[in-house]
């Protein structure tokens, strides 16, 4: 058995590099599949937040290291610190786990969603139950062709967590949101694809290529445009039609005044190609 002093550190089990100013963040637990213990979760979310503001990182990649998972959600093998109690008290009481969510898997999935960079997922294997909806939160998502999505809640008799019942219903629908839920059964790639989950399904082979080319072309685009882009479709989902044309308006206002707009103009006037900057 292995002593604590050889344990995986966190940079070693959530590993982070940037190349062509693109991010890439790595799930690389093969000893727990993938699965995401507390300090793993906000260390995904802190290098998350950690990109915004930083001009040397203009999209981002969130994948997972192995062929078979991307991430099948929290680990429960982990133990919980829970606060002092007397020794009459239950384990669990009224509260507790409430506050464990507000502080754990609702920081990180909003921290993707309200990212200033856009982000892809590559799913490498099968992503299920908070794992799943690490991926559907991004504003892209690549698939292996033998990756899958697994709605697993109902196999266990739990409910489902980590935003899950506010992101599914508004990729397919409430009516298939629930199915998926209810049945909990396996969502194999190109049924992920046709349901609206992934933008691409490709081998396994190629998945890292193919992030990466979609990375480096988003890294190469109006950084700025996008962020506001991401920003307006995202508060689409929950604003009525008037709100929308206020965000609309003050999103073009602001886009006005990045140099990169003011570089894509130019280069249409000029017929060549632009070269935004990010900025």
């Amino acid at each position: 058995m292995s002593s604590e002093s050889e344990q995986p550190t966190p940079e070693e089990q959530i590993t982070f590099r940037v190349e062509n100013n693109v991010a890439w963040i790595t799930i690389n637990r093969p000893d727990r599949g993938n699965a995401l213990a507390p300090e793993n979760r906000d260390r995904i979310r802190d290098l998350v937040e950690s990109m915004n503001g930083n001009l040397e990182i203009r999209a981002a990649v969130i994948t997972a290291a192995g062929e078979k998972l991307f991430c099948p959600g929290a680990d429960i093998s982990m133990d919980r610190e829970t606060a002092p109690r007397p020794p009459e008290a239950p384990e669990v009481s009224l509260g507790e786990p409430r506050r464990m969510m507000l502080r754990g898997q609702h920081t990180l999935m909003p921290s993707i969603l309200d990212a200033d960079v856009p982000i892809i997922a590559a799913v490498n294997g099968t992503a299920a139950g908070m794992g799943a909806h690490l991926a559907l939160m991004c504003d892209l998502v690549i698939m292996a062709d033998h990756a899958k999505f697994i709605e697993v809640f109902a196999r266990r008799g739990l409910v489902p967590d980590a935003l899950g019942a506010w992101i599914l219903p508004r990729l397919v629908g409430p009516l298939k949101a629930k199915e998926l839920m209810f049945f909990a059964e396996d969502i194999p790639a190109q049924q992920a694809l046709e349901l609206g989950l992934c933008n691409k399904v490709v081998p396994g082979a190629e998945l890292e290529a193919t992030a990466r080319e979609w990375a480096e072309r988003l890294a190469a685009g109006p950084t700025k445009s996008f962020m506001l882009t991401k920003w307006m479709v995202n508060r689409s989902l929950d604003t009525d039609r008037h709100t929308m044309t206020q965000d609309e308006s003050w999103a073009v206002e602001l886009n006005n005044t990045t140099a990169d707009m003011a570089e894509g103009i130019a280069s249409f006037r000029e017929r060549r190609e632009p070269e935004f900057r990010g900025w």
